[in-house]
């Protein structure tokens, strides 16, 4: 579990996040949505301590990160996954060396040990008999499939994804959205994900934090979203009139006033 308690950082006179709380739990899908520029980026760069707060605290299971020193952070910091926007992979390196990197780094386990770790979150992330490619070599989608495997090699306790489906089609989208959820499930990790895309924050959003100009505007379920009154929220998430009309569907569906997985253009039944 991950607490935000009265987060505040500004830069000059600029207050970016202004007394933002929040609690994350482990084995659901957290994400902090908003506006380019609400702070979320922000948010998450002070949770991994890239960033540190004016004021607040970020507490890791119990023990306050915000107060610790340089060797207890990195003790912390063992425990994070982290999968980058770009997927960041080493163009130089192949698939196997990318995803065998964290554990050069930070054990001392044998070559073969190494190998078999890796070819285990390989084949978790559905990725098979590319252990020798280059990411010049690899889709969109299989380098997020690579980046989330070095993610969780060291088998974290908290993984921060930022904006794992950017530049991905809707369908493989879904794809990464499920093994994230199944991931997190799967070894009850708390994971952090700041996103824009709307069906993350529909299909796996547990706990969903909406900031709004550094504020937190809103906070609830992606059952509860459906339900909010909230203006800003409602006009951040469901901008078009096709969403619009889709919440109103859900809606009903929720209150059992007509039949689940009815397609919107379907005629009512009298």
């Amino acid at each position: 579990m991950i607490e935000v308690k009265n987060i505040r950082k500004s830069f000059g006179d600029k207050i970016v996040i202004n007394n933002v709380s929040a609690t994350m739990k482990a084995g659901q899908c957290n994400l902090i949505i908003g506006s380019s520029g609400s702070g979320k980026t922000v948010l998450m760069k002070c949770m991994v301590g890239l960033f540190e707060p004016d004021s607040g605290e970020i507490l890791y299971n119990g023990h306050s990160f915000t107060e610790m020193g340089v060797e207890e952070r990195t003790e912390v910091r063992k425990e994070i996954g982290m999968l980058f926007q770009g997927s960041a992979l080493f163009d130089s390196q192949t698939v196997e060396q990318n995803v065998m990197f964290p554990l050069d780094m930070f054990t001392k386990w044998t070559q073969q040990k190494k190998q078999e770790r890796v070819n285990e979150v390989l084949a978790r992330v559905n990725i098979t008999d590319a252990n020798k490619k280059y990411p010049a070599e690899l889709s969109g989608g299989m380098k997020k499939r690579v980046a989330l495997a070095r993610a969780i090699v060291l088998n974290p306790k908290y993984l921060f994804c930022d904006e794992p489906n950017s530049g991905l089609d809707p369908q493989t989208s879904l794809v990464i959205d499920k093994l994230i959820q199944e991931i997190t499930k799967e070894y009850n990790i708390t994971t952090v994900v700041n996103t824009h895309d709307m069906n993350s924050v529909m299909e796996i959003g547990n706990y969903i934090l909406y900031m709004y100009q550094g504020n937190k505007e809103w906070e609830g379920s992606n059952k509860e979203i459906i339900f909010s009154k909230n203006e800003r929220l409602n006009q951040f998430i469901f901008a078009s009139e096709f969403l619009q009309d889709a919440k109103e569907m859900r809606m009903l569906e929720e209150t059992g006033r007509i039949p689940h997985h009815r397609n919107i253009g379907d005629t009512p039944q009298s």
